[in-house]
């Protein structure tokens, strides 16, 4: 009987002491609504694991991993080499994790009767080349051009897909993240900005968009970003310290389950 019970007190305080689940998610806001839900069905399923997650940005994700005042970072780009330099001057490795793919759609004003735009319109607009509607089809309209900030994975990836690493023009509106996109070009009719498949709403309009000249145009969606026809799609990410992979790994390890990959299917990323 006695032995019996110092068994039982034993697994009870081995159990204590492993680790669950990550304790601090944070960083783009792109990845922001994919990790809300799956943390929230992943401590259903483990009732000992308490998650916390909060946006900002894939920047202020990676810059929190490196300081160590978050164990997973969200992004929407892949850890620039300097990042990486930052984290192995101090003694930490960063590891990678694809957790889902997103298609990155282009949007305006439910109103704007301009319905598909070739990469080279959107780069001539977002450097500020082509400042009217007029220009490419549309209405009598100055273009108000909207952009994530430069703390934005999506702000890196547009500029390197679109704008094919050119500067933005120097009037952009910066928006601190993807809702205020969605809220901004809602309540303005000559708007034009960008967010991520998962975002769309029907208070704003995504347009077909083009990479071949004109020749074909294609509307973002899970179908066509999956059949890789629609241009703008990326990989999203997780990124964590080596040494915690202990912590972290649990939560990863459901995001790649049935589970969880057939969640990131039905909030509109692409399974990876």
């Amino acid at each position: 009987m006695k032995k019996s019970l110092l068994t039982c007190v034993f697994l009870l305080l081995s159990s204590l002491s492993l680790p669950t689940a990550a304790q601090r998610i944070k960083g783009s806001d792109t990845v922001l609504p994919l990790t809300q839900a799956l943390s929230e069905m992943f401590m259903k399923s483990h009732p000992s694991a308490m998650l916390t997650v909060t946006g900002g940005g894939s920047g202020v994700g990676i810059s929190a991993l490196m300081d160590g005042t978050t164990d997973l970072a969200m992004a929407s780009r892949r850890i620039k080499f300097s990042e990486k330099m930052k984290m192995k001057q101090a003694r930490h490795t960063p590891c990678e994790v694809v957790a889902a793919y997103d298609a990155l759609a282009v949007i305006v004003h439910p109103s704007n009767p301009v319905k598909q735009l070739t990469r080279e319109q959107l780069e001539a607009i977002y450097r500020g080349k082509i400042t009217n509607w007029r220009e490419v089809g549309g209405p009598d309209a100055r273009i108000v051009v909207y952009s994530r900030e430069t703390s934005s994975g999506t702000y890196e990836f547009f500029k390197e897909s679109v704008l094919k690493n050119k500067n933005y023009m120097a009037g952009v509106l910066s928006m601190p993240a993807t809702g205020a996109i969605i809220q901004s070009v809602r309540q303005t009719r000559g708007a034009i900005g960008y967010v991520g498949l998962a975002y769309l709403n029907p208070y704003v309009k995504a347009l077909a968009v083009s990479y071949d000249g004109g020749r074909h145009y294609v509307l973002p969606s899970v179908k066509t970003a999956m059949a890789r026809q629609y241009p703008v799609v990326r990989p999203l990410y997780y990124y964590y310290d080596k040494a915690n992979e202990a912590l972290v790994r649990p939560f990863l390890d459901f995001v790649a389950s049935p589970a969880g990959q057939k969640k990131t299917l039905e909030l509109g990323f692409i399974p990876r």
